[in-house]
């Protein structure tokens, strides 16, 4: 490895701990690089774009999240829940139930965690807290079932991922869809444990006719991932041809069907998406910049020498991946570890072997753990800020989530089949 790359390493890590936006530091640590390494930063910039944003499929980024900003208003999400208060509320802890199981149905509108968080959440937060529930115990199920969203399809990590790996988009949506459900049940098991410890009530019993007017009201929205993943896989569109049509169809459902979105609420909603795109691009850029150099100074290659040197054991080695994942997850963003990290690691996993789609699978959940996870996670401070709830009550009650989590993540880090057996019967 060339002296010259040390600098910028240690610029990268001076960018956390002086807390500057990160796509800023890794442009100005790869800036370092080039001018040191003597390269025509022109050049640079031509084989970043050309090999980066001739991607097809980085399109679909910009139009899922116009689709989870629209799908993130009032009365969709007021439907949400109610159709999932009326599948799930009657159960001791029903709310809490209910919190599980909006966010695995809204995770198939918007893929976004995030959006989970802050739509659904103070909904959610609220109607926990009016039956008696303790507020931190309502926020940390509000941030432990929003990490279902990006494992869930439509997922936006995903699809960065299958733009770096090379894995198809169809097949790790349909590999995400059992471990998102299971990720479900497991939360919901220990919530009936806490539920009945605490005795925590029940909800409303309603009648079948409520329950179908519900189900009635709540269909075009849920019609949403079974549009996008049918599309996909039966080759009448692509992946980002999916985006457009979930954008378009909630555009649709939200004027005709819901009659929520008007002329001016679709202009904030348009301008939100650009500025929230653009944060995006720099991120995307900026890694990309500094995985030129990654790739310049053959550090995945380095980087897994020295794993295989340690040992060969495929089992082994996707525990020490694991692990190593969980800890950048407690404190780096997302956005970094998926840009800049998992490009270093999946020479690795080719030369081990590993599927591809079924390790996408198992790299998403692990960021979306750290979402959750002390002392940086995103989705703490979001539900923390959205309920005025004091963060160290909510990290006191999430920490047995994530060890939940984390059983869920070994689990289907080590059976391969619970991911990978619905994208083989589709193909």
């Amino acid at each position: 490895m060339n002296s010259a790359v040390v600098v910028p390493i240690a610029i990268f890590v001076l960018t956390f701990i002086l807390r500057i936006p990160i796509a800023l530091g890794m442009l100005a640590a790869s800036s370092y690089y080039f001018l040191i390494m003597g390269m025509d930063l022109g050049l640079v910039a031509d084989n970043v774009l050309s090999t980066l944003y001739v991607k097809y499929v980085i399109m679909a980024v910009p139009l899922f999240i116009f689709t989870a900003k629209i799908m993130n208003s009032g009365k969709v999400t007021e439907y949400m829940f109610t159709f999932a208060n009326g599948l799930v509320g009657r159960m001791r802890g029903g709310l809490g139930h209910v919190n599980v199981v909006a966010s695995i149905i809204f995770s198939g509108m918007t893929g976004s965690a995030v959006a989970d968080a802050s739509g659904l959440g103070l909904m959610e937060i609220e109607a926990m807290r009016k039956e008696g529930y303790d507020d931190g115990f309502s926020c940390a199920v509000t941030a432990a079932s929003a990490t279902i969203g990006p494992v869930f399809p439509p997922s936006i990590p995903m699809i960065y991922y299958a733009m770096y790996s090379g894995a198809s988009i169809g097949a790790l949506f349909l590999g995400g869809m059992a471990p998102g459900i299971f990720l479900g049940i497991a939360l919901m098991i220990y919530i009936a444990w806490v539920a009945k410890r605490r005795n925590y009530p029940r909800g409303v019993r309603y009648t079948l006719r409520q329950f179908l007017l519900f189900s009635f009201k709540a269909i075009p929205a849920l019609l949403t991932p079974v549009i996008l993943i049918g599309g996909i896989y039966t080759g009448v569109v692509t992946p980002t041809e999916a985006g457009a049509l979930a954008a378009t169809y909630a555009i649709v459902v939200s004027v005709f069907a819901y009659r929520v979105l008007g002329p001016r609420q679709l202009w904030d909603i348009l301008v939100d998406t650009v500025k929230t795109t653009g944060v995006i691009g720099i991120m995307i850029t900026g890694a990309a910049t500094f995985s030129f150099i990654v790739s310049n100074e053959q550090i995945p290659e380095i980087l897994a020498s020295a794993m295989l040197g340690i040992t060969e054991n495929r089992i082994v080695l996707l525990l020490i991946i694991n692990v190593l994942f969980l800890i950048l997850g407690m404190f780096m963003n997302v956005g970094t570890i998926q840009l800049v990290f998992v490009p270093m690691i999946l020479p690795l996993v080719r030369a081990l072997g590993i599927d591809l789609v079924h390790f996408g699978v198992v790299i998403v959940l692990n960021m979306m753990i750290g979402l959750s996870t002390p002392p940086f996670g995103m989705l703490l401070f979001i539900v923390s800020g959205i309920s005025d709830t004091p963060l160290i009550r909510v990290v006191k009650e999430i920490l047995p989530m994530i060890v939940v989590m984390i059983a869920v993540l070994l689990v289907i880090t080590f059976v391969p089949e619970i991911v990978l057996f619905i994208p083989r019967l589709a193909g």
